[in-house]
């Protein structure tokens, strides 16, 4: 397994995870997301893998809806792009895409994995999960962000940057660069 595909196992691994820990009761709160809640996160998550493959000539298929069954549409689209990401061919599909020409690994390192770390933390905080985000993760995610430009700022991707307090840590930087407050 390559670095993209492997990144990505990971990182879907733990928003699975995060996914399957929310309470019942908790799936309409809040999200830090404006006007989302915890299940509209997840919506967002699986119509974006989707949105990806749309991008190769490709489609997520028959899974669940987010609005149903959130852990369900989860899994099953986390299993279209990864094995997407195992077929050497299917992983190395080139588009023109938002920053020019890429490949479908290259797109799913950029954009996919950078949201399955973002999002995992706004469900987390929707929710009451465990907020902690790797270390690795925050600082490959803060370098991530290098690459959107302006574009991150765009309608509908990150809020304005908030100043975090003098003593933050990287992961409040991060969320705090990324127009979430964290503290």
């Amino acid at each position: 397994m390559n670095d993209i595909a492997a990144r990505y196992s990971r990182l879907s691994d733990a928003f699975a995870a995060m996914v399957a820990t929310v309470p019942e009761e908790r799936w309409s709160s809040p999200s830090p997301c404006p006007e989302w809640t915890a299940r509209e996160v997840v919506g967002h998550v699986v119509d974006t893998q989707g949105m990806f493959l749309g991008l190769v000539g490709r489609e997520l298929g028959d899974v669940p809806k987010a609005a149903d069954d959130p852990v369900a549409s989860w899994d099953a689209a986390r299993a279209v792009v990864l094995a997407d990401l195992a077929d050497p061919e299917r992983a190395g599909t080139a588009f023109d895409g938002f920053f020019g020409r890429t490949t479908f690994a290259e797109a799913v390192d950029r954009f996919l994995n950078f949201d399955l770390i973002v999002h995992r933390w706004d469900l987390a905080r929707a929710t009451g999960g465990d907020e902690r985000l790797d270390p690795d993760d925050v600082r490959w995610a803060r370098e991530a962000t290098a690459a959107f430009g302006d574009a991150l700022r765009g309608d509908g991707v990150c809020g304005p940057e908030l100043t975090p307090p003098g003593d933050a840590d990287e992961q409040t930087r991060l969320l705090a660069f990324l127009g979430r407050r964290s503290w």
